[in-house]
């Protein structure tokens, strides 16, 4: 097989990364354990919009996680190293899907992120104890519907309108 100019069906690129996801929560969930909070992937791959080459973007909850982002990501390299041999298969076939994590306690979630704006509509749970993550996205997709919040496409990419009827002064939450 060719590499990324191969044309790949939508039913082989969706069975390739649905095969990466299981294995991620695998191992995953044998890395965090009772730590693992829930698992979700979002962006492309969440959407079902992946390519050949889609990053596998992931949030990861779980608590207790070392403090700052650097020792989260060294933490998480038990799992990559565990994942090579299922991504290396995967590259075989012309998938280059690295993974790209982003780290959260509940605590972090609860704060809220910008971040969680591109999950309330685009992400699929893989793990998620005791629904912490559906119940959060719930909260924040229920929030932004009483603001009358819209989310804007142009072309490939998106914004969100907040507050569509924003008025200088105004002050809102999400």
């Amino acid at each position: 097989m060719n590499d990324l100019g191969e044309h790949h069906s939508e039913g082989f690129l969706q069975k390739c990364f649905d095969d990466l996801l299981m294995r991620l929560k695998e191992k995953c969930a044998e890395f965090y354990g009772d730590r693992l909070v829930s698992l979700l992937v979002y962006g492309s791959v969440g959407r079902g919009t992946m390519r050949p080459d889609s990053d596998i973007d992931l949030l990861i909850v779980a608590e207790p996680l070392p403090k700052g982002r650097i020792p989260r990501v060294r933490e998480f390299d038990a799992v990559e190293r565990s994942m090579k041999p299922y991504l290396d298969e995967a590259r075989k076939h012309g998938i280059y899907a690295p993974l790209s994590p982003v780290f959260k306690t509940p605590y972090e979630i609860r704060l809220g992120s910008p971040l969680l704006l591109d999950m309330v509509e685009d992400s699929r749970i893989l793990f998620d104890r005791d629904g912490f993550i559906s119940k959060e996205l719930t909260r924040l997709r229920e929030r932004l519907t009483r603001l009358g919040s819209k989310r804007v496409w142009k072309g490939n990419a998106w914004y969100w309108d907040l507050k569509p009827d924003y008025r200088i002064g105004d002050i809102f939450e999400i």
